[in-house]
């Protein structure tokens, strides 16, 4: 008997509904200012006529969950390769549509050998839209992508249900500083002292951290003087519909 089929959570895996709509990408570059290089690239979800993720997202049921969280995979990893993306293509994904982590990373890896892109240079974001009930369920995920040497990532970090309690029960390979947490922190000594406090305890676990949402230089000195080296925001780059934008180097 296949894992699947021994396994009755993933009914929805064989029997959940269709997915009935079409979508495509959006990608955002990931920097890393040690050597003004390019991180990665993040893929966001987009209407096919590169119109917001609110309308696509606001389409996601319970019913066919598990098949946007799947199409989002193989449409990410197709452009990647598509527009020769050379560094990590990070990708968001809904912990509640996966119920077998090894049996549901199948289609990633169908998709990464059918369009011979790299999957070493696959980060999975665990994103923040959904609350997550099971914790041991998302650790045997982030273990099972890990080793298949997956990169893996807390999105939103500091912010909802994404904190330090997760941490306490796995450690991801990278966390993402939520927007809330980096707006004006070079201002706010509240907000430094937290972000502070998160980077003390990445250090120790030897997590890598990207500040995301950056918008101002002031943000962006005030967090390099605390030890970050990877940004993401509009300071660098929007989002480029199908396409991999140029990023703007700060002047040093």
């Amino acid at each position: 008997m296949s894992e699947q089929s021994s396994n009755p959570t993933c009914k929805s895996c064989r029997d959940g509904k269709a997915l009935e709509f079409d979508f495509s990408m959006a990608f955002q570059p990931i920097v890393d200012l040690r050597d003004n290089s390019l991180y990665a690239y993040e893929a966001l979800v987009r209407g096919t006529d590169g119109s917001g993720a609110a309308a696509i997202l606001g389409r996601v049921n319970e019913q066919n969950r598990y098949a946007f969280d799947q199409a989002c995979r193989v449409k990410a990893v197709e452009l990647a390769a598509r527009l020769e993306m050379p560094c990590l293509l990070s990708i968001n994904f809904l912990p509640n549509a996966v119920y077998q982590a090894a049996t549901c990373i199948r289609a990633t890896l169908a998709a990464a050998q059918r369009f011979n892109f790299p999957t070493e240079r696959i980060i999975f974001e665990i994103t923040e839209s959904e609350e997550l009930v099971d914790k041991e369920h998302l650790k045997g995920i982030i273990t099972e992508y890990q080793r298949q040497n997956f990169k893996t990532a807390i999105d939103d970090f500091g912010a909802g249900y994404a904190g330090l309690n997760l941490l306490a029960e796995f450690q991801p390979d990278i966390i993402k500083l939520d927007m809330a947490l980096v707006r004006n922190i070079d201002t706010d000594p509240v907000r430094k002292a937290i972000v502070q406090g998160i980077l003390g305890v990445c250090r120790v676990l030897n997590i890598e951290v990207i500040a995301e949402g950056i918008e101002t230089l002031g943000e962006l000195r005030e967090l390099q003087g605390l030890g970050v080296y990877l940004f993401q925001g509009y300071l660098f780059a929007r989002p480029a519909f199908e396409a991999l934008p140029e990023v703007a180097w700060p002047a040093s």
